[in-house]
């Protein structure tokens, strides 16, 4: 992705590939879900000690000023991006926000909130998690699932670019999750295929059809496609309220996203 930052303003931030985000993992207290607060003094390390004690409430690698931290939320840290550090090295709002979390902990978290609070600004949002891994320090060796799931983002990131602008509709974000990957199961980029799905369940009777794709007009849940045999990656399309967007937002994905996306067997 570094490579790409040269071609266009993109604004990566607590995700898979981070370049700006909160001094610690925020989102493993899901019920902080979408808070904002101002950034405070860093009181204690912060996760793998990333950050000494006593260091300012927002900052920056010595050896990279593009590695930024906020103390504070993903929400605080997705506004501070876009307000401060994208006029900074982008010269201009950035074309794309990117942050990361799974389906089920959607209404209660932090990171999506932080999609959230992008789409709000007008910036569109894509949300990537990835099944395997934990928290990697970044003195540590880097993962395989790692360098895989970054592949496939970078994939998924530059086919919604050369679609063109507007790159997603007004008010509309991407929740995409990878399934598990190891030595001897979905080991490599090639390996995996993406799918057209939808975070929550459908209310019978309640909710309108979604866009009609591979001969249905539901779509299969994102838990159902990333559970499946064959290493599917799902791509909902959500909306400011953390739901499923409408059809119409759906059309415009899957159309923008074709030559990417596939179909369950």
């Amino acid at each position: 992705m570094r490579s790409c930052q040269v071609d266009f303003r993109w604004l990566l931030i607590a995700s898979l590939l981070p370049y700006m985000g909160g001094a610690q993992n925020s989102n493993t207290a899901q019920v902080k879900g979408s808070l904002d607060r101002e950034p405070g003094v860093v009181d204690d390390g912060r996760e793998f000690d990333s950050c000494p004690t006593g260091s300012p409430a927002v900052g920056f690698n010595s050896s990279d000023p593009r590695l930024n931290y906020v103390n504070s939320f993903p929400v605080t840290s997705m506004a501070y991006g876009i307000s401060t550090l994208s006029p900074k090295f982008f010269q201009g709002p950035p074309d794309l926000a990117v942050t990361a979390n799974l389906d089920i902990q959607v209404p209660f978290s932090g990171t999506v909130g932080a999609a959230v609070e992008a789409i709000k600004t007008g910036i569109p949002a894509i949300a990537f998690s990835g099944r395997s891994g934990s928290q990697t320090a970044w003195t540590a060796p880097t993962p395989s699932y790692s360098t895989i799931y970054a592949q496939l983002a970078t994939n998924l990131t530059t086919t919604l670019l050369n679609s063109g602008k507007p790159y997603l509709p007004a008010g509309v974000w991407l929740n995409v999750n990878f399934p598990k990957s190891s030595s001897t199961s979905c080991s490599k980029a090639s390996d995996f295929k993406f799918v057209l799905s939808r975070i929550w369940p459908a209310i019978p009777f309640v909710d309108p059809a979604d866009v009609e794709t591979c001969g249905d007009d539901r779509l299969p849940l994102e838990r159902k496609v990333v559970g499946e045999d064959g290493c599917y990656a799902s791509v909902s399309v959500g909306d400011e309220g953390k739901g499923d967007a409408d059809p119409a937002a759906q059309a415009v994905v899957l159309k923008k996203l074709s030559s990417v996306l596939t179909c369950l067997p």
